[in-house]
């Protein structure tokens, strides 16, 4: 018996559509698909989630001090004259960072061989490249999904059965985050 589904593709295609679907159901918390390839994606999904509580508070606080460029009202770069030449100023400012533990640096890592990169488009801006930002997956499990989980153990999606498929009557289901 294996220990996964083929899904009737190659392990090339199956692995990009497992990453699809695992990377749409932890960033928007539901999707739509067939039974099958929900309880391979829910399998998936429930180890990753497994990893990011067990990891949630392995970090340590740093402070670290940075140069900024200063910028006047508008937001462009102030620049002075120093011998005849135009100079960016800048300015020191202290600054506190999360420093990841070597463990919670491995489980981010093994992440992000399971996410697909994600841009987040803001409704007002649609269509303009400006307003799009990429939305760090990893930070988001360690920040948003693993608190919701912290005191349950195991037992993160849940698959509900919708109907079936017109086309080929396939058993189309809702598979969620609890």
């Amino acid at each position: 018996m294996a220990g996964y589904r083929k899904l009737s593709r190659t392990s090339a295609q199956r692995k990009a559509l497992l990453r699809n679907q695992v990377t749409a159901l932890l960033y928007h918390g539901l999707i739509v698909t067939t039974e099958a390839k929900a309880k391979e994606v829910g399998k998936i999904a429930e180890g990753l989630i497994a990893l990011a509580v067990k990891e949630a508070d392995n970090f340590e606080t740093v402070t670290v001090k940075a140069k900024v460029a200063k910028k006047d009202a508008e937001g462009k770069r102030v620049k002075e004259v120093v011998d005849g030449k135009k100079v960016t100023v800048y300015e020191e400012i202290e600054k506190e960072i999360k420093k990841d533990m070597p463990s919670r640096l491995h489980a981010r890592r093994q992440m992000l061989k399971v996410f697909y990169p994600v841009k987040e488009v803001p409704q007002e801006g649609k269509g303009r490249k400006a307003n799009t930002k990429m939305v760090d997956m990893p930070q988001k499990m360690f920040d948003e999904i693993a608190p919701k989980y912290a005191n349950r153990n195991g037992g993160y999606t849940r698959i509900v059965k919708i109907a079936q498929r017109p086309g080929d009557a396939a058993m189309k289901v809702l598979l969620e985050l609890v």
